[in-house]
Order: structure tokens, then C-alpha cells, then sequence
């Protein structure tokens, strides 16, 4: 099947694949949600604690604008390279911290129809493996900062990568084991045959909650970032265009984090089953947009009403409840699937 465009036949494959990097849910939608999510926790947190938040950029838009112009001001400030550094991994390490948080969106498909760009399946272990990658290059570029304070920030990274990257998987696969299937197609066809997973398991829906409100460093376990010790963690010596894409990297996390729970957990694209590839295509992708985007703003809610946690506190709270849950949660779905045979 080919699109034509006068004397030009473009596969319809390459189209879709176009639109699922760059477009929905790729490039494109990670760009502009992360604005609109920065600005919505600047603006939320102003609200609670009785700021202003973001106002002189874009006054009358209530300072929508504000990040573009960080952007921009990011973008045209020097770029200093302490001496002593290992510089190979102090200028690769964000970089592909980056690289291996957006990869997964490749793997993710948005439509039942439709399977994403990369012809391996859309399987949850391979997005998982992806996903856990990208912690040990922020590790990495603490250590190589030659910075005591990003030094401990990556020591901190590393300790409550351990502890809370472990429930997770084992609440993810909870779920692949009561659908039978780590294929996320099957997944979200199974919910439809059934209930969303957020209802089937509860537990595990809460437990990967918490985990990806820690992977992702936001309130109350943004400790590895913690600027009222540590400066800025692990990039305490980025600055310019670096630092921005540094302080990007979380949201870019949260985002990814957020389809996925989306899908495994409150039903993908569901409840549109639509036939026709451009409707499954852009409701599917839009209706995961929407429940990606909810998640994201309760987690960025926090920021403005839980105090940081203590690296010990957050540790102990990880390995003695939540992986303790994590496991009931895996236990709850090996009842539950035999059930559902």
C-alpha cells in the first residue's frame, strides 16, 4: 500500500514510521510536552506555595514561553570544560543518557494496527533493558566530573537506581504474566477483553507508580539532584547548552515512563478499536498523549507539597516496601491468571 503524492508513491510503512519518530509520539511530542509540563510544575508549585512562577516571558500567555527562552539562553551560553575531567565521558555521558531515554519510544506501539517503527515486536523486556541503561551513563558522568559533589550525586543515582529499578521490572512483569504475553499489543487487547490492569493489580499499578516517580528524580526522591546540598547532583559541572539538555533528560524519562505505564497499566489506546489506519493512528496516539500527560502532571504535582526524602529513608523504603509489595504483586497475578485461563 502506497501514499501518492503527484508523481511521488511513498509506502505507507515509511509514512507511519516518519510520524512515530518525529511526530506522535517521537521528537515532535516529547518537544512540546516537556514545555508545557516544565511550565505547568512552575506554575503549580507557584500556585501552592503562593509564587508567582514563570510571568515575564509571555506575560499575557501566563509565561508559556519561559522554557523556550531558557532554551535559547542555554544554547548561546559558554560551554566550560573544567580541567581534570575525563573529558571523553564528561561530554558523552548526557549525551547518551539522552539517547538511550528517548530510544524506547521506537519500540512502543500507539495503534493495534499499526506496529512501531522497529521490526523487533513491541516487546516489554527490550524496553525495559533500554530504559535501564540510561541511569549508568549519569552515574558515569558524575564520576567524571572530577567534582565531589557530582561524585556523591552519581553514588546517590546508583544506590536508588538498585532500589527501586528492581520493583519495577518485577511489577511490569507481573503484568506480561497475568496477560501471558510481554508483546504490548497483547497487552492492551488483553485489557480489553477484560479490565485495565490498574484494576486487575492494583498493587502493582501503586508500585510502579512509586518506582517511576524515583527513576525519574522527581518530589519527594529528588536526591541525586539535590540543589540545596548537592548543587545540581551529578551535572554540578555542565553549563550552557549541556546543563539544558541535562535538566531535560528526567522529563524526557518521565514521558517514556508514562506511555509505558500507560499502556501495560490504564489500557493504551483504549477505548478506540477503530479499523481505518489514520483514525487508529492519531486517536490511538492522542488517547495515550492524554493519559501520559495526567500521570505526568500528578508527578510534577509533587514537587509542591512533599519535602526530599533522605538517601537512607528512600532506600530503606524501597527494599523493605516496595519491592515486599512488588513481590505480592507478582503473586496476586499468578492467582489471578488462573483464573482468567
Amino acid at each position: 500500500m502506497t501514499i501518492s503524492l503527484g508523481p511521488l508513491e511513498i509506502p505507507t510503512r515509511l509514512v507511519y514510521d516518519f510520524l512515530h519518530i518525529f511526530i506522535l509520539p517521537g521528537f515532535g511530542a516529547v518537544l512540546i510536552l516537556i514545555i508545557l509540563i516544565i511550565w505547568a510544575e512552575r506554575k503549580i508549585a507557584g500556585l501552592v506555595q503562593l509564587r508567582y512562577g514563570p510571568l515575564h516571558v509571555s506575560r499575557r500567555f501566563g509565561g508559556i514561553l519561559q522554557l523556550v527562552a531558557d532554551l535559547i539562553r542555554y544554547t548561546f551560553q559558554e560551554f566550560i570544560v573544567p580541567r581534570g575531567v575525563d573529558r571523553i565521558a564528561y561530554l558523552t555521558g548526557p549525551v547518551l543518557a539522552l539517547i538511550f531515554a528517548i530510544i524506547p519510544i521506537a519500540f512502543i506501539p500507539v495503534s493495534p494496527f499499526i506496529e512501531p517503527p522497529i521490526y523487533v515486536s513491541s516487546n516489554m523486556l527490550l524496553v525495559l533493558a533500554i530504559l535501564s541503561m540510561a541511569p549508568i551513563f549519569i552515574i558515569i558522568t558524575g564520576y567524571a566530573s572530577d567534582n565531589k559533589f557530582a561524585f556523591i550525586g552519581s553514588l546517590r543515582e546508583a544506590f536508588l537506581m538498585i532500589s527501586y529499578e528492581i520493583p519495577f521490572i518485577i511489577s511490569i512483569l507481573s503484568m506480561a504474566l497475568l496477560f501471558k504475553s510481554l508483546d504490548m499489543s497483547v497487552v492492551v487487547s488483553s485489557q480489553a477483553n477484560y479490565l485495565p490492569g490498574v484494576i486487575l493489580n492494583p498493587l502493582a499499578a501503586l508500585v510502579a507508580y512509586i518506582a517511576i516517580i524515583r527513576i525519574t528524580g522527581r518530589f519527594p526522591f529528588e536526591i541525586s539532584e539535590a540543589e540545596s546540598e548537592l548543587v545540581m547532583g551529578p551535572y554540578t559541572e555542565y553549563s550552557g547548552l549541556m546543563y539544558g539538555v541535562a535538566m531535560g533528560i528526567a522529563y524526557i524519562k518521565l514521558y517514556v515512563y508514562s506511555i509505558l505505564y500507560s499502556i501495560v497499566f490504564l489500557g493504551g489506546w483504549l477505548p478506540i478499536l477503530s479499523t481505518n489506519l489514520v483514525e487508529s493512528y492519531f486517536i490511538g496516539s492522542f488517547i495515550i498523549l492524554i493519559k501520559a500527560s495526567l500521570l505526568m502532571l500528578i508527578a510534577v504535582f509533587l514537587r509542591s507539597v512533599y519535602p526530599r526524602y533522605r538517601v537512607d529513608q528512600a532506600i530503606r523504603l524501597g527494599w523493605s516496601q516496595v519491592l515486599i509489595l512488588s513481590i505480592i504483586s507478582l503473586i496476586w497475578s499468578l492467582i489471578l491468571s488462573y483464573f482468567l485461563r
